[in-house]
C-alpha cells in the first residue's frame, strides 16, 4: 500500500535515481563561491551533514509544509484522457503535495488535484484514505496473518519531500564528481547552502545538481537537475512553505464528512497494493538483469528488452489498461517516444535512440535496451563495445 499510495512520487524520484546511479563514493574537489550569509562550512562538512539528515534511521522533527514538483523532461505531451492522478502526470508540468509530520505515529499526506484532493492519514492504529472527488473514505486495515503489526505500514516524508532524492544523490558522490558550495541562497524563506553537484566528465548530459540544505537542519530542502544547455532545472522538487513546529493534533485526526460512502479495506486481501509490488518486483528483476558499463556520470545500464514486455507494462500502469485512462495514457505516450525516435545502425546492429534533456535510451532490434544520462553519440559507442 505504502508504494501505491506514494507511487505518483516515485516517478520524479527515479528521474533523479537515473543521475544518482551513475555516481558513485570516494574524494570530493570543492570550492566556495557567492557572499556568505550562514557561517561558511566545506563542502566535505555539508556532505557528512547532508548525509546525517538524510540517513534512514534518523528521527525527523515534527514539521509540515508544501512540496512543489516540476517537471521539464523533453517528453512529448501526455494525451488527455481526463485522469490527473497517474504517475505519468508528473513527468511534466507542476504539482504539489502537502505533508504533516508529527512522528512515527503521526503522518498525513495530501494530494490536491484541480477542486479535488486525496488525503492519506495515520494516526497509530487507525488508517484512512480519503477521495473527495469519489466522495469515498476508505478505513485501511492490515492483513492479519501477514506477520505486519497493526494499522497501516508507516509512511514516511521522506517518501514525497527531497530527502530521498538529495539521499540517492549524496551517498553516491565520487571522484568523478566536482562539489562547490553557495551559502547565500533562500528556500521557502529559510537560509539555505546550496551543494552543486558536476560531472567531470564531457559526454554527460547532467550540468549539475543542486541540493539545497536547510542552514539550521541540514534537511534537504530542494533538489534541481540541470541539463547541460538549459537555464532552468529540468527537474525540480522542494519545499515552498515548511515549518518546523509540531502540527496541531486535528490535523492527524479524521471523520467522514456526512453523506460520504465509508469502505473499509485491509491491505493484502483484494489486490490491495498488488499492482504496486507486482511493478517493485518487475523493477527489482529488471535491475537484477542489468549491466553496468562505464564509470562516474556517464554510466550506462544495458539490459535485456522486449518491445511488447514494454508495452505490457504501460497496459498495466496504475491498474487495467484504461481505468481512468491510465494504462490508455502509458500507451499513448510510449507510442508517441517510439514514433519520435531517431533509426541508427552500426557495427552493433540498428535500433532506435530516444532523447530527453537528462536521459538517452537506445532500443535494439537485437533485444537490448541501453539507457544513461549521456549524449546519443556516447551510448551509441557502447553499443558497439557490448
Amino acid at each position: 500500500m505504502r508504494r501505491g499510495t506514494f507511487v505518483r512520487w516515485g516517478v520524479p524520484i527515479a528521474a533523479a535515481a537515473v543521475i544518482g546511479a551513475a555516481i558513485g563514493a570516494g574524494p570530493v574537489i570543492a570550492a566556495v563561491s557567492g557572499e556568505p550569509t550562514l557561517p561558511e562550512r566545506s563542502a566535505e562538512q555539508l556532505l557528512a551533514d547532508a548525509a546525517a539528515a538524510t540517513a534512514k534511521d534518523q528521527g525527523m522533527r515534527p514539521m509540515s509544509g508544501t512540496v512543489q514538483q516540476t517537471a521539464s523532461l523533453g517528453l512529448p505531451a501526455l494525451p488527455a484522457t481526463g485522469g490527473d492522478t497517474g504517475p505519468l502526470s508528473l513527468l511534466s508540468g507542476t504539482h504539489e503535495v502537502k505533508v504533516w509530520y508529527g512522528g512515527e505515529n503521526k503522518i498525513r499526506v495530501a494530494m490536491p488535484t484541480h477542486l479535488n484532493e486525496t488525503n492519506l492519514i495515520y494516526n497509530g492504529d487507525q488508517s484512512w484514505y480519503w477521495d473527495s472527488a469519489a466522495n469515498t473514505a476508505t478505513r485501511l486495515r492490515i492483513k492479519a496473518d501477514t506477520g505486519e503489526r497493526p494499522g497501516l505500514p508507516t509512511p514516511q516524508p521522506t517518501d514525497v519531500t527531497p530527502q530521498q532524492a538529495a539521499q540517492r544523490l549524496l551517498a553516491q558522490v565520487d571522484e568523478h564528481t566536482a562539489v562547490r558550495v553557495i551559502n547565500n541562497a533562500e528556500v521557502a524563506g529559510r537560509p539555505v547552502y546550496q551543494l552543486v553537484l558536476a560531472p567531470k566528465a564531457g559526454a554527460s548530459l547532467v550540468q549539475e545538481v543542486r541540493i539545497a540544505l536547510d542552514g539550521e537542519t541540514y534537511m534537504p530542502l530542494q533538489v534541481q537537475l540541470y541539463a547541460k544547455g538549459s537555464a532552468e532545472p529540468a527537474y525540480q522538487v522542494g519545499f515552498t512553505q515548511v515549518t518546523f513546529t509540531p502540527p496541531a493534533p486535528e490535523n492527524f485526526t479524521f471523520t467522514p464528512p456526512a453523506g460520504a460512502k465509508v469502505k473499509e479495506a485491509t491491505i493484502g486481501e483484494e489486490n490491495i497494493g498488488q499492482k504496486a509490488e507486482e511493478r517493485a518486483e518487475h523493477a527489482a528483476d529488471m535491475a537484477g538483469k542489468a549491466k553496468m558499463v562505464g564509470d562516474g556520470w556517464t554510466t550506462v545500464a544495458v539490459v535485456p528488452f522486449s518491445l511488447s514486455d514494454l508495452q505490457a507494462q504501460a497496459a498495466g500502469q496504475d491498474g487495467q489498461a484504461g481505468q481512468d485512462g491510465r494504462g490508455t495514457q502509458a500507451n499513448a505516450l510510449l507510442d508517441s517516444v517510439l514514433k519520435s525516435a531517431t533509426p541508427v545502425n552500426g557495427t552493433w546492429g540498428s535500433g532506435k535512440l530516444i532523447r530527453t534533456k537528462l536521459l538517452t535510451a537506445l532500443l535494439t532490434d537485437d533485444g537490448r535496451l541501453l539507457a544513461g544520462a549521456v549524449t546519443p553519440e556516447e551510448l551509441v559507442r557502447v553499443a558497439g563495445t557490448q
